[in-house]
């Protein structure tokens, strides 16, 4: 293409769907056929394909890094119904990796730019973005796919997407059966796996497998900041909660950052450190990893094939989960995660938790959001139908905070089971039958 040759121009070029009879051949290759790898569920035809191109509802969720690929790479293969949901704006710093953007979008949403560039790009295909938040949707919006893939860069979020689906599976009813394909990048390594609700483990699963977020010592944010992470921290942890107590910070909030910024660079001029920039406030707030073009593609692309294997049966899908690194060299390896018997989302054993009697619910709570494997942020306990504290709505949270420094023993007997939710999990809860020690 010429230097000065446009998008626009380059597009008008592209052949219509009506024009290219044979766009699929290379696909159809692996689902006319039963191959030395197809499963026994594989039937090949013309129906199979009929049914991935029309009738296959695919859902993307995260149209950052991840996602940009993920869309084109499904729409290559022959899924022409996607549905793409991100809640972010196009910063210029995206603009080196995530290749449906151009300058002339930013501050547009990514779910809606990268929806539009790929449907222009690929004709027949159609994608349906939404801007805004996962948690936005109910059980009905998702119930609607027949599979999920995942590229986002939140553990939390990955947490709550992965209740939702998972919760939503009911043994009794297929169709309730949908599958997740997750992906992640950092730097140079990425992983993907394959998540079969009721019969692999889930995200939760293997929560500590997952980095913790990098933390500061608050005496060294406050008295002696040596980088530009350290004056930022200040601003977020230290500066933040006296300018707006009542606020927290938002991280997906331009303004939000820029009086970040503006302060960690006032900050950083005191103690005659640079590089303190917007990317790396934002970074930094939100804990976002740096993501690499090509560690990107790779992940991507092993997530559209095991999406594809999934829907098609052509062959055997992974198990369960594929690591890539190429920190030194390059190496990848397969394995399978195990279920926890007593994972608060797919488990089926109850916890045990020895409780001090003479103890309060709010240091209970204290101690649940110690225990590392679950990674509560706001738990609330119910006992059968009686609730103990609940965190929302306001008039309900209001009548039961009383509750919170009540003794345990007087709230509950010796072997009570709770069920403790959290904003982490979307629909579980963690099952707990507490001890008196």
């Amino acid at each position: 293409m010429a230097d000065n040759e446009s998008d626009e121009e380059m597009e008008d070029t592209l052949p219509s769907y009506d024009d290219w009879d044979s766009r699929w051949q290379h696909i159809d290759y692996s689902l006319d056929r039963v191959g030395p790898y197809s499963t026994a569920e594989f039937v090949p035809g013309d129906d199979l394909k009929d049914a991935m191109r029309n009738y296959v509802k695919v859902l993307v969720i995260g149209a950052g890094g991840l996602g940009c690929e993920l869309l084109k790479d499904l729409a290559l293969m022959g899924f022409r119904n996607i549905h793409v949901i991100d809640m972010d704006t196009i910063d210029v710093s995206n603009l080196n990796r995530q290749f449906l953007f151009r300058m002339k979008d930013v501050g547009s949403p990514k779910a809606t730019v990268a929806a539009n560039f790929v449907m222009k790009r690929v004709p027949g295909v159609h994608i349906t973005p939404y801007f805004g938040k996962i948690q936005d949707k109910d059980e009905a919006y998702y119930s609607q796919f027949q599979i999920v893939i995942c590229g986002l860069d939140s553990v939390d979020a990955r947490r709550w997407i992965n209740s939702m689906i998972v919760g939503m599976y009911d043994p009794e009813d297929p169709v309730s059966f949908k599958p997740i394909v997750d992906g992640g990048t950092e730097g140079v390594r990425g992983q993907a796996r394959v998540i079969l609700p009721g019969k692999t483990a889930c995200f939760e699963c293997s929560l500590d497998l997952q980095t913790k977020p990098v933390t500061f010592p608050i005496c060294t944010i406050a008295n002696t900041p040596r980088m530009p992470e350290h004056c930022i921290e200040w601003a977020s942890v230290l500066e933040w909660p006296k300018h707006f107590p009542e606020q927290k910070v938002d991280g997906d909030d331009p303004d939000h950052i820029r009086w970040l910024l503006e302060k960690a660079q006032t900050r950083a001029k005191e103690f005659n450190i640079q590089g303190v920039t917007y990317s790396l406030t934002q970074g930094v707030v939100k804990n976002i990893i740096p993501a690499i073009a090509s560690t990107n593609a790779l992940v991507a692309a092993a997530c559209a094939n095991e999406a594809f294997k999934l829907v098609s049966n052509c062959a055997s899908h992974l198990d369960n989960y594929i690591m890539y690194n190429a920190d030194a060299g390059l190496y990848t390896n397969t394995f399978a995660l195990e279920r926890k018997p007593d994972c608060p989302v797919c488990g089926s054993e109850l916890r045990k938790m020895d409780v001090n009697p003479e103890s309060t619910l709010s240091e209970f709570f204290e101690s649940l959001i110690e225990i590392e494997d679950l990674r509560l942020k706001a738990p609330s306990a119910t006992l059968g139908t009686k609730s103990l504290y609940i965190r929302g709505p306001p008039p309900l949270e209001e009548m039961l905070r009383p509750n919170l420094e009540k003794k345990m023993k007087d709230l509950l007997h010796d072997g009570d089971e709770l069920a403790i939710t959290d904003p982490s999990l979307a629909r579980t809860s963690v099952r707990m039958v507490i001890k008196f020690k």
